[in-house]
């Protein structure tokens, strides 16, 4: 008993700095947080320059499926979406890997200044990271 105590131990010390070095298993690898980000960045930017052909190409097949086009699609994002369709800044805050799709939250800041939290839903086909749905949230409590 005392051996096998001893043992687990022993393993788990030296287990303790290997763990350290492993990403959590809800965290996306860094090639995925960086694809995810340039795919919701450039769609972004799309939209702001009203390039809603190339900002459609982000979206998902079921996405485009849904809207059927290009113009469908930006009316339904300046409509729904106005701090999307009129953001002037981006900050990538928390990421949730779900295994078939990836959670983004991203802080958007619309043209008049006003923040805003949304959450991309990020799947990966044929290995490019599409845009599967985006959900606004509540934006966090600020404390002192």
């Amino acid at each position: 008993m005392r051996v096998e105590l001893m043992a687990i131990l022993v393993v788990g010390a030296l287990a303790g700095p290997v763990q350290a070095q492993v990403a959590a298993p809800s965290e996306a690898p860094v090639t995925a947080v960086q694809g995810i980000e340039d795919v919701i960045t450039n769609q972004l930017d799309a939209l702001r320059d009203r390039d809603v052909d190339l900002a459609f190409t982000y979206a998902s097949p079921m996405i485009q499926r849904l809207f059927g086009g290009p113009e469908n699609f930006g009316r339904m994002v300046s409509q729904g979406y106005p701090m999307v369709w009129n953001n002037s800044s981006s900050r990538f805050v928390a990421q949730q890997d779900l295994g078939a799709r990836i959670l983004q939250q991203v802080m958007i800041q619309d043209a008049s200044g006003g923040l805003h939290m949304l959450e991309y839903a990020m799947i990966q086909i044929d290995g490019a990271w599409k845009i599967d749905g985006v959900s606004v949230l509540p934006l966090p409590d600020v404390g002192v």
